[in-house]
Protein backbone atom coordinates (compact mmCIF):
# COMPACT_ATOMS: atom_id res chain seq x y z
CA UNK A 1 0.00 0.00 0.00
CA UNK A 2 1.55 3.59 -1.27
CA UNK A 3 2.08 6.29 1.36
CA UNK A 4 -0.46 8.36 -0.26
CA UNK A 5 -3.09 5.62 -0.14
CA UNK A 6 -1.90 5.38 4.10
CA UNK A 7 -2.64 8.77 4.65
CA UNK A 8 -6.11 8.60 2.81
CA UNK A 9 -7.34 5.17 5.03
CA UNK A 10 -5.84 6.79 8.01
CA UNK A 11 -7.79 9.95 7.34
CA UNK A 12 -11.01 8.07 6.66
CA UNK A 13 -10.31 6.36 9.35
CA UNK A 14 -10.22 9.69 11.78
CA UNK A 15 -13.37 10.82 10.15
CA UNK A 16 -15.35 8.16 10.84
CA UNK A 17 -14.24 8.21 14.82
CA UNK A 18 -15.24 11.96 14.60
CA UNK A 19 -18.34 11.72 12.92
CA UNK A 20 -19.16 9.05 15.00
CA UNK A 21 -17.61 11.12 18.87
CA UNK A 22 -20.51 13.80 17.09
CA UNK A 23 -23.26 11.51 16.67
CA UNK A 24 -22.63 9.81 20.05
CA UNK A 25 -22.60 13.35 21.54
CA UNK A 26 -25.27 14.77 20.11
CA UNK A 27 -23.63 17.77 18.21
CA UNK A 28 -25.40 16.82 15.26
CA UNK A 29 -28.94 17.86 16.33
CA UNK A 30 -29.20 21.79 16.54
CA UNK A 31 -31.62 21.29 19.33
CA UNK A 32 -28.39 20.21 21.70
CA UNK A 33 -26.26 22.84 21.14
CA UNK A 34 -29.09 25.31 20.90
CA UNK A 35 -30.25 24.15 24.72
CA UNK A 36 -26.43 24.63 25.31
CA UNK A 37 -26.53 28.03 24.81
CA UNK A 38 -29.88 29.03 26.00
CA UNK A 39 -28.34 29.81 29.69
CA UNK A 40 -31.69 31.41 30.72
CA UNK A 41 -33.91 28.94 29.90
CA UNK A 42 -33.83 24.99 29.51
CA UNK A 43 -30.07 24.78 29.52
CA UNK A 44 -28.36 21.61 29.34
CA UNK A 45 -25.32 21.49 29.94
CA UNK A 46 -24.01 17.80 28.93
CA UNK A 47 -21.83 19.44 26.10
CA UNK A 48 -19.39 20.60 28.42
CA UNK A 49 -18.35 17.30 29.03
CA UNK A 50 -17.92 16.64 25.55
CA UNK A 51 -15.86 19.90 25.34
CA UNK A 52 -13.96 18.55 28.23
CA UNK A 53 -13.00 15.79 26.88
CA UNK A 54 -11.78 17.70 23.74
CA UNK A 55 -9.59 19.94 25.37
CA UNK A 56 -8.12 17.16 27.91
CA UNK A 57 -7.19 15.01 24.83
CA UNK A 58 -6.12 18.08 22.64
CA UNK A 59 -3.98 18.88 25.87
CA UNK A 60 -2.28 15.28 25.67
CA UNK A 61 -1.74 15.21 22.11
CA UNK A 62 -0.22 18.78 21.99
CA UNK A 63 2.52 17.45 24.47
CA UNK A 64 2.71 14.34 22.33
CA UNK A 65 3.46 16.69 19.45
CA UNK A 66 5.38 19.44 21.09
CA UNK A 67 8.49 16.73 21.54
CA UNK A 68 8.65 15.77 18.26
CA UNK A 69 10.83 16.97 15.56
CA UNK A 70 8.67 16.23 12.23
CA UNK A 71 4.74 15.00 11.86
CA UNK A 72 4.14 11.10 11.71
CA UNK A 73 3.53 11.15 8.29
CA UNK A 74 6.18 13.42 6.65
CA UNK A 75 5.87 16.90 5.97
CA UNK A 76 6.40 20.00 8.32
CA UNK A 77 4.91 21.33 11.70
CA UNK A 78 3.69 24.90 10.45
CA UNK A 79 4.97 27.82 12.08
CA UNK A 80 3.94 29.94 15.13
CA UNK A 81 0.94 32.56 14.12
CA UNK A 82 1.49 35.74 14.41
CA UNK A 83 -0.26 35.73 17.68
CA UNK A 84 -1.59 39.20 17.08
CA UNK A 85 -6.04 39.53 17.00
CA UNK A 86 -6.70 41.91 14.41
CA UNK A 87 -9.86 42.42 12.52
CA UNK A 88 -10.27 39.69 10.62
CA UNK A 89 -9.70 36.94 13.59
CA UNK A 90 -12.24 38.96 15.39
CA UNK A 91 -14.92 39.76 12.71
CA UNK A 92 -14.31 35.22 11.90
CA UNK A 93 -14.71 34.43 15.46
CA UNK A 94 -17.76 36.54 15.83
CA UNK A 95 -19.28 35.17 12.61
CA UNK A 96 -18.36 31.46 13.62
CA UNK A 97 -20.75 32.80 17.14
CA UNK A 98 -23.49 34.23 15.41
CA UNK A 99 -23.58 31.08 13.01
CA UNK A 100 -23.62 28.85 16.01
CA UNK A 101 -25.83 30.54 17.48
CA UNK A 102 -28.59 30.68 14.91
CA UNK A 103 -27.82 27.19 13.23
CA UNK A 104 -26.98 25.03 16.20
CA UNK A 105 -24.23 23.72 14.63
CA UNK A 106 -20.33 24.06 14.46
CA UNK A 107 -18.95 23.28 10.79
CA UNK A 108 -17.67 19.71 11.54
CA UNK A 109 -21.28 18.17 13.22
CA UNK A 110 -23.03 19.76 10.45
CA UNK A 111 -21.26 18.47 7.83
CA UNK A 112 -21.57 14.86 9.68
CA UNK A 113 -25.11 15.88 9.72
CA UNK A 114 -25.77 16.39 5.85
CA UNK A 115 -25.61 12.54 5.63
CA UNK A 116 -29.29 12.50 7.28
CA UNK A 117 -30.68 15.03 4.50
CA UNK A 118 -32.25 17.39 7.08
CA UNK A 119 -33.00 20.28 5.38
CA UNK A 120 -31.23 22.50 8.33
CA UNK A 121 -27.72 21.08 8.03
CA UNK A 122 -28.19 21.18 4.29
CA UNK A 123 -28.61 24.89 4.35
CA UNK A 124 -25.83 25.32 6.80
CA UNK A 125 -23.13 23.17 5.07
CA UNK A 126 -24.26 25.26 1.50
CA UNK A 127 -23.79 28.87 3.35
CA UNK A 128 -20.85 27.90 5.40
CA UNK A 129 -19.58 27.09 1.59
CA UNK A 130 -20.58 30.01 -0.01
CA UNK A 131 -19.14 32.29 2.57
CA UNK A 132 -15.72 30.47 2.52
CA UNK A 133 -15.65 30.70 -1.33
CA UNK A 134 -16.50 34.57 -0.77
CA UNK A 135 -13.90 34.66 1.72
CA UNK A 136 -11.38 33.29 -0.83
CA UNK A 137 -13.35 35.48 -3.81
CA UNK A 138 -12.77 38.86 -1.55
CA UNK A 139 -9.09 38.15 -0.56
CA UNK A 140 -8.22 37.48 -4.23
CA UNK A 141 -9.92 40.58 -5.00
CA UNK A 142 -8.04 42.48 -2.33
CA UNK A 143 -4.79 40.93 -3.38
CA UNK A 144 -4.31 39.15 0.03
CA UNK A 145 -3.62 35.49 -0.14
CA UNK A 146 -3.85 33.59 3.34
CA UNK A 147 -1.43 31.20 3.99
CA UNK A 148 -3.40 28.45 5.58
CA UNK A 149 -6.15 28.76 2.46
CA UNK A 150 -3.46 27.93 -0.18
CA UNK A 151 -2.32 24.54 -0.92
CA UNK A 152 1.56 23.87 -1.14
CA UNK A 153 2.27 22.98 -4.30
CA UNK A 154 3.37 19.24 -3.29
CA UNK A 155 -0.33 18.89 -2.04
CA UNK A 156 -1.70 20.13 -5.00
CA UNK A 157 -0.38 16.79 -7.02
Amino acid sequence: MSTRRNDRALALACGALFGTGVCVSGMVRPSKILAFLDLRGDWDPSLLLVMGAALALQAVAWGIVRRMRAPVLGGRFPGPSTGGIDARLAGGAALFGVGWGLGGFCPGPAMVSTVSGATGSLVFVASMAAGMLGYQWLDAVAGKQDEAMTPDAKDAS
